[in-house]
């Protein structure tokens, strides 16, 4: 995608607002300000591939305002412990914590550039409850609290994530897959398809899965 228009907090707000968004000030502000060091960033690291920054907004930070939303509308815990297993750039997760702000979030990524990028920006933005952790995440989840809920995009396969974290699944959590497609009629067992959706960005279209402990009613 050409850019064509600077980065700013007018070009963001009008870009979120086209999109179906509805944001505040201060959220348009952090989300512009998380744009510029991921642009600064990507030259040096490669973060995002050749994406300019309207590009990254339109079809990777769009993921994150979605998932905003379908996150709103689970059954969570009031401060619910959620972990976001290979970060990576922060994506979703930056974006999402700049929107939903429920509890505590924690970055987990092995590569130290990424954390090192992610580190920064949390505290430029103040992301309150937010967490960056580098190692791999088998040592994150060793001796912790069993998560709420774990984020996946692309951290491994889902049925191998399944397997990978189902003893630090709290019994009333959930895992939320980020996926290309719609979730599959029969799951692992011990595993339950809770609720999907469907959205698109672009001319694609994009699922979230959240399956729960099949011990749990749905």
């Amino acid at each position: 995608m050409k850019q064509n228009i600077p980065l700013g907090i007018p070009a963001v707000a009008g870009i979120v607002r086209e999109q179906g968004f509805a944001q505040s000030e201060e959220e348009t502000r952090a989300l512009t300000e998380y744009l510029e060091l991921l642009m600064k960033w990507n030259k040096a690291m490669n973060l995002v591939g050749p994406y300019g920054w309207e590009a990254a907004l339109r079809i990777l930070i769009m993921d994150s305002l979605h998932l905003a939303r379908f996150l709103e509308g689970l059954q969570l815990p009031h401060a619910p412990r959620c972990w976001d297993l290979g970060a990576g750039a922060g994506l979703p997760g930056i974006p999402l914590r700049i929107v939903w702000k429920a509890g505590e979030y924690h970055l987990v990524e092995v590569r130290e550039k990424r954390t090192l990028f992610m580190q920064q920006v949390v505290t430029r933005l103040k992301l309150a409850d937010t967490h960056v952790f580098r190692g791999r995440a088998e040592d994150f989840m060793r001796d912790r609290q069993p998560a709420d809920v774990i984020l996946s995009r692309a951290f491994m396969p889902w049925e191998k994530l399944l397997d990978f974290v189902r003893p630090h699944v709290d019994p009333q959590g959930r895992v939320v897959v980020l996926a290309l497609e719609s979730a599959p009629a029969s799951l692992p067992a011990g595993w339950s398809a809770e609720v999907q959706q469907e959205y698109a960005v672009g001319r694609d279209r994009r699922y979230f899965w959240s399956l729960r402990p099949s011990s749990v009613p749905i």
